[in-house]
């Protein structure tokens, strides 16, 4: 499966990965660890990694980004990891290289790379790079290790959701031949002071229903600037509050934002994907992610939510 991708990486000196932008465990995790797969296995290439900030993940460690040059895209291979569609990349130069890949494990909406690999049997992109390794018997490294089993974890619920399997735990045990601590990881990801606990609940009591029971948040840029939170920290930090209530099998999350609104999805049951790529965005089949113009259009967004359940 991967050997189109390795004869692309063994044919260029300078190779720059990206990923998704506002990048969750599994963005930043497949990034990073694809990064140092790449330099201790072909130690004679330039190596780069692109995009926005790590923001909740600036944990990770080397999960700083590179600051290069258009210059540098000349001749290059760029790598896009677990991103679903060409406008939710981070870093748009990608464009620029004299080759394009991706690797990723969303539902298929296009291809937009030259080489594109795709198996959304997988739990996260940090799997399918755990497997390229395995694979091509590459060395592997603590931090590389460690890195994607930060996104196997993160993308798979922490081993909970159903594309769970037993691949999955074949490839954290492999992974976890490498010396890391796995405590401190699960410490870095989960602990939570009190104050953003707080700020949780405000959160779950804002929460309102529609007539067929979709769960749903919104948050204006107002509301968001007086908690003094990142729009990632409302949109992806908050949805999961209406996770595991009781007679409630879908939920959106709705944050505004200057260039319009983030319209988290997620379910527990219905494959909500269509609804998301309907307006302009992709994912998985229980978890997906969009952004709207305007509240208007996240309303259309919420009716067809409710008429999946009302049918």
């Amino acid at each position: 499966m991967f050997e189109p991708i390795i004869k692309e990486i063994q044919a260029y000196d300078t190779i720059i990965i990206h990923r998704h932008s506002r990048p969750d465990g599994d963005a930043i995790g497949s990034q990073i660890g694809l990064k140092h797969l790449l330099q201790v296995n072909f130690p004679n290439k330039k190596i780069y990694t692109v995009g926005d900030e790590a923001e909740s993940f600036a944990f990770m460690e080397d999960s700083n980004m590179d600051t290069i040059s258009d210059s540098t895209f000349n001749g290059s291979l760029s790598i896009i990891l677990d991103c679903g569609g060409a406008n939710m990349v981070s870093d748009t130069r990608y464009s620029l290289a004299a080759k394009t890949v991706r690797i990723d494990h969303h539902l298929f909406t296009g291809q937009f790379a030259d080489v594109e690999v795709i198996d959304c049997d997988y739990e996260s992109c940090a799997g399918l790079i755990a497997m390229m390794a395995m694979e091509s018997g590459w060395k592997l490294t603590p931090i590389a290790a460690k890195s994607l089993y930060i996104g196997m974890v993160t993308d798979s619920g922490r081993f909970r959701y159903d594309k769970t399997s037993a691949n999955t735990f074949r490839l954290a045990a492999f992974l976890m031949e490498q010396k890391f601590d796995t405590e401190a990881i699960f410490r870095d990801l989960y602990a939570d002071d009190f104050e953003n606990k707080k700020v949780k609940a405000q959160f779950l009591l804002k929460t309102q229903f529609t007539e067929h029971r979709v769960a749903y948040i919104y948050t204006t840029i107002a509301e968001r600037e007086a908690l003094n939170l990142s729009a990632f920290t409302v949109s992806r930090g908050m949805v999961n509050t209406m996770s595991d209530i009781k007679g409630t099998s879908i939920w959106v999350n709705f944050t505004e934002t200057e260039e319009g609104v983030l319209c988290e999805l997620r379910s527990n049951d219905l494959n909500i994907n269509p609804i998301a790529v309907k307006y302009g965005g992709g994912g998985h089949a229980k978890a997906s992610g969009a952004t709207v113009p305007d509240r208007e259009t996240a309303m259309a967004m919420l009716h067809d939510l409710d008429q999946m359940l009302g049918d």
